[in-house]
């Protein structure tokens, strides 16, 4: 998985810390150490996934289109990585001295079907947390929302 993925969680958290206002990437990026750049790559992809709203002018940014509660870790990777499949079988099964050896194959490969399996259960349990529930473990930790908005102002 790409970096943008922590990049962009980590922002989206950021937004909804700061209450709300529009922050632009260049803070954004700076407040994590981050490539204004890259990151900003990453925001237009949040923004064509209706997570962020892109607010323009000299005090625009970037602010939560929607809250914490209706944006899950799902949401975060297919809006960053897509939804393509992770595993991508190339047939291997009917390949070499085996494929030659081997009857005609019927059906999807044993292996594909185990990795599809896979990655729906970890696309379910990706849709089951919320950003918000991330977020209520951050707030247990000591000041975290006022280093936060301490570093975007």
């Amino acid at each position: 998985m790409a970096k943008g993925v922590e990049w962009a969680l980590h922002t989206l958290l950021n937004l909804d810390m700061i209450g709300g206002a529009p922050v632009g990437s260049g803070r954004l990026a700076e407040a994590h150490g981050l490539s204004a750049s890259y990151l900003n790559k990453q925001l237009q992809q949040l923004a064509r996934a209706g997570l962020v709203v892109s607010v323009p002018g000299p005090r625009g940014g970037f602010h939560l289109a929607r809250p914490l509660e209706d944006i899950t870790l799902l949401d975060v990777v297919e809006a960053i990585e897509g939804d393509a499949h992770l595993f991508h079988c190339t047939e291997i099964r009917c390949c070499g001295r085996i494929g030659e050896l081997s009857p005609a194959p019927t059906g999807m490969c044993a292996v594909n079907a185990a990795m599809r399996r896979a990655e729906e259960s970890w696309h379910q349990a990706l849709a089951a947390q919320s950003l918000a529930e991330i977020r209520a473990e951050l707030d247990s930790t000591p000041d975290v929302r006022r280093i936060v908005r301490s570093a975007l102002e």
